[in-house]
C-alpha cells in the first residue's frame, strides 16, 4: 500500500465554503442555484478522481497544521472514508436540484440562507468523511451541529424553534458531555489520536474504564440516535423536507454512525472488542433500538415522522453490523451507509413532493394519491422495498451481508431481529403503497387526473429511485471500498 500526499482532502472540504460569499451576495435566485451546482459537481468530482488510488490499495494523506504530537488537523482518504463521501456528494448535486422545485414551489423564506447553510453542512460532512484522526473528526462533527440548526429551525415558528433547542441539546450536549472527554482520556493513555488498523487504544487501560470510554464514544456521537438519545431525529423533522432528505437520511445520522464505525474500527480495533467483548453488548444496544424504533413506525400517521423512525431503526443496522466484528457483517454494515441513503432519501424526496403537490403530510389523508402522483408512488415503492430489503433494490445487498454475518458470528439472535426487523419495515411501508394505488374509488381522496409536482421535485426522486434498482445489480464501487476496508482491518 501506497501513501499519497495531496491536498486534494482539503479542496473537497473547502469548495462548498468557498462559495457560499457569492451565494450570499448574489440576489438572482438562478445565480445562486446555478452556483450551487457549480460547487457540488466540483467536490463532487474531486472525490471522483482520488477513487482510483483508493481501489488500487493506496491512502490519500494531508496534514494542515500539527498541534501537538498525534494531535493534528489531517485528512486521510481511504475505502470508509470514500464511500461516504462518494455518497453524500453525489446526492448534493441531486438533492439541489430538489430545493429548487420544492423551496420555489412552496415559495420558501430565506433561500439563500438555506442555500449557504447547506453548503456549510456538506464541507463539515466531507471533513468528518476524511479525517484522519479523532481530533479532526470532531471538529467537523461540532461544525455540522451549528451548521444544521437554522436549517432545523428554518420556519422560525414556535415548533420549529423548540425543535431546535432540542437538536442542540441531544447532538452538542452529548459530544461536549462524551466526546470531548473521552477524546482527552485517550489522548492521555495513548499519546495520539490518530486513526489506526488494528486501533491505539489496545493495552492501555482497565476493561472498565476502557468499556466507559466506550459507552462515552457511542452515546457521546448522538447523531446515530441510538436509544435513548434518538429524541432529536423525529423533532428534526420540522425542517423542510430537503433539509429531512439530505441531511436527516444522508449527511447528519451518517455522520453519526460512520463516526461510531471510526471508533469501533480506527481506536479500539476489531482484536480488542472481540477480546474484551464489547462486540456482543454493543450489538443488543443495536438490536434494541432496531425493534423498538420500527414498532414506533408503525403507528406513526405523519409520514415523516414514520421516515424518521424508519431512519432511527436502520441506522443501528450499520452499527449492528460492524459490532458483529465478523467480516461478512462488518461489510453489510458498511456498505448499508449507501443503500440506506439511496433508499432512504427517495422516500423523503416523495413525501415532499406529496407535501408540494396536495398539501398533505398524513398518511391517512393520501388515499388514491397514486392515481395522481403515479410517478411519485412509484418511486416511494422502490425506496420502500430497497430500506425493507426486497430485491431488485440495493438494500437486499446490505441485508444479506448483515444475514451472513450474523451467521458467521454465531449470533442466532440478531438473525432473528433482522428478520423480523424485515418483516416490521414491510408493515408500515407496504399498506402506504397499497392503499395509495388500490384502495377502493369511492375511498379515494384523488381523482385519476395525474397532477405531479414540479420536474425539479420528481425527476430527483426518480434518479435516486432508479439508482437504488442500479445498485442491486451493480453494487460497485460501494461493495467493494467496504469488502477493502473490513479487509484491511481484519487482515483477511
Amino acid at each position: 500500500m501506497e501513501t499519497i500526499t495531496s491536498i486534494r482532502p482539503l479542496l473537497a472540504v473547502l469548495v462548498s465554503l468557498s462559495v457560499t460569499p457569492i451565494l450570499v451576495s448574489s440576489r438572482a435566485p438562478n445565480v445562486r442555484e446555478a452556483w450551487t451546482f457549480v460547487a457540488a459537481t466540483v467536490k463532487f468530482l474531486i472525490v471522483l478522481s482520488m477513487l482510483p488510488a483508493i481501489l488500487h490499495g493506496n491512502e490519500i494523506v494531508y496534514t494542515l497544521v500539527e498541534f501537538l504530537p498525534g494531535a493534528a488537523i489531517k485528512f486521510r482518504v481511504d475505502a470508509l472514508g470514500m464511500l461516504f463521501a462518494l455518497v453524500s456528494s453525489s446526492l448534493w448535486i441531486i438533492t439541489s436540484a430538489y430545493s429548487i422545485g420544492y423551496m420555489r414551489g412552496l415559495k420558501e423564506h430565506s433561500q439563500t440562507r438555506y442555500f449557504c447553510f447547506f453548503a456549510f453542512c456538506l464541507s463539515a460532512t466531507v471533513g468528518v468523511a476524511f479525517s484522519g484522526n479523532l481530533l479532526t473528526l470532531y471538529l467537523f462533527y461540532e461544525m455540522l451541529s451549528l451548521a444544521t440548526y437554522p436549517l432545523v429551525t428554518h420556519h422560525q415558528d414556535e415548533q420549529a424553534r423548540r425543535s431546535g433547542h432540542k437538536y442542540l441539546l441531544y447532538i452538542v450536549g452529548t459530544s461536549i458531555g462524551f466526546v470531548l472527554p473521552a477524546m482527552l482520556i485517550s489522548y492521555n493513555l495513548a499519546g495520539t489520536l490518530e486513526f489506526s488498523k488494528h486501533g491505539f487504544l489496545a493495552g492501555t487501560a482497565s476493561k472498565p474504564l476502557l468499556g466507559l470510554l466506550l459507552f462515552m464514544f457511542i452515546f457521546g456521537f448522538a447523531k446515530a440516535a441510538i436509544m435513548p438519545l434518538h429524541g432529536w431525529l423525529p423533532a428534526a423533522m420540522v425542517a423542510p423536507t430537503p433539509v429531512s432528505a439530505l441531511l436527516h437520511a444522508v449527511a447528519v445520522v451518517k455522520v453519526g454512525v460512520f463516526s461510531i464505525v471510526r471508533i469501533l474500527t480506527g481506536v479500539f480495533g476489531v482484536q480488542l472488542l472481540s477480546s474484551l467483548d464489547f462486540g456482543t453488548v454493543i450489538c443488543y444496544v443495536a438490536a434494541f433500538t432496531i425493534i423498538v424504533g420500527s414498532l414506533i413506525a408503525l403507528s406513526q400517521d405523519n409520514l415523516k415522522r414514520l421516515l424518521a423512525f424508519s431512519t432511527i431503526a436502520q441506522l443501528s443496522y450499520i452499527v449492528l453490523g460492524v459490532a458483529l466484528l465478523s467480516p461478512k457483517g462488518m461489510t453489510g454494515g458498511i456498505v448499508h451507509i449507501a443503500m440506506h441513503a439511496f433508499g432512504k432519501i427517495t422516500l423523503f424526496f416523495c413525501a415532499g413532493a406529496i407535501f408540494v403537490a396536495t398539501g398533505k403530510k398524513n398518511i391517512s389523508e393520501m388515499l388514491g394519491i397514486g392515481r395522481r402522483m403515479p410517478v411519485t408512488m412509484a418511486a416511494f415503492f422502490i425506496g420502500a422495498l430497497s430500506i425493507t430489503g426486497v430485491p431488485p433494490c440495493g438494500g437486499f445487498i446490505s441485508k444479506w451481508y448483515l444475514v451472513l454475518g450474523t451467521l458467521q458470528a454465531h449470533q442466532v439472535v440478531f438473525l432473528v431481529v433482522l428478520l423480523v426487523s424485515s418483516l416490521l419495515n414491510a408493515c408500515y411501508f407496504m399498506p402506504i403503497v397499497y392503499k395509495a394505488f388500490f384502495c377502493p374509488p369511492k375511498e379515494a381522496m384523488f381523482q385519476n387526473t395525474v397532477q405531479e409536482a414540479p420536474l425539479f421535485c420528481v425527476v430527483p426522486l426518480a434518479i435516486t429511485a432508479l439508482i437504488s434498482i442500479i445498485l442491486f445489480f451493480y453494487p460497485q464501487p460501494f461493495l467493494r471500498l467496504a469488502i477493502m476496508m473490513v479487509q484491511s482491518i481484519t487482515g483477511t
